[in-house]
């Protein structure tokens, strides 16, 4: 367990509690994202948080994979992958992605996304990466102004090809911040 502070603490997700990660972003995601498709996120859930596929991002490289835990209580989730580069962008830097970041809807307005962010800056900085980036679904307005807000900047965008996805809400962008 990682102590981001007094509540908030980073609980690694192995592949004998991945069946708590899936019950608990069955929740989580649907509650933010089921209006984005057609069968609520159904699809999007049992591809991502089977345990066939969280076995295969546990057993990838420069990968960490957490609960997010506040006040003793798994709230969300949050995966880094470090060494990942932007795509198209400088080569030279040494960058890590933050590939997952999901809280259930009661946290909002805590502080706590601030505050993972701020600890994977410091992380990133102690082990000298230079570039922190992301993707954010660009019909979620305000995760766009939190991450503007923490010093993201837009580089490009792209749309997802999921068949079960609105067309309305394919698009999605990568943000990204330099680290000094």
């Amino acid at each position: 367990m990682i102590n981001v502070d007094e509540n908030l603490q980073l609980q690694p997700v192995t592949l004998e509690n991945s069946n708590i990660l899936y019950t608990l972003m069955s929740d989580v995601y649907t509650q933010a994202y089921d209006y984005f498709w057609e069968d609520k996120g159904e699809w999007y859930i049992n591809a991502q948080y089977s345990n066939k596929n969280v076995k295969k991002e546990l057993a990838e490289d420069n990968t960490e994979y957490y609960f997010v835990v506040f006040k003793g209580k798994r709230v969300g989730n949050f995966r880094i992958i470090w060494d990942y580069e932007l795509p198209n962008y400088d080569k030279k830097l040494k960058c890590v992605k933050l590939h997952r970041v999901y809280l259930h809807s009661s946290t909002q307005g805590k502080g706590i996304g601030k505050k993972l962010l701020q600890w994977l800056e410091k992380e990133a900085i102690k082990k000298q990466y230079e570039l922190i980036w992301l993707d954010a679904m660009d019909k979620k307005t305000q995760a766009f102004s939190f991450y503007r807000n923490l010093g993201y900047h837009y580089y490009s965008h792209c749309f997802l090809s999921f068949n079960l996805l609105f067309d309305e809400y394919r698009k999605m962008s990568q943000l990204y911040k330099k680290l000094s």
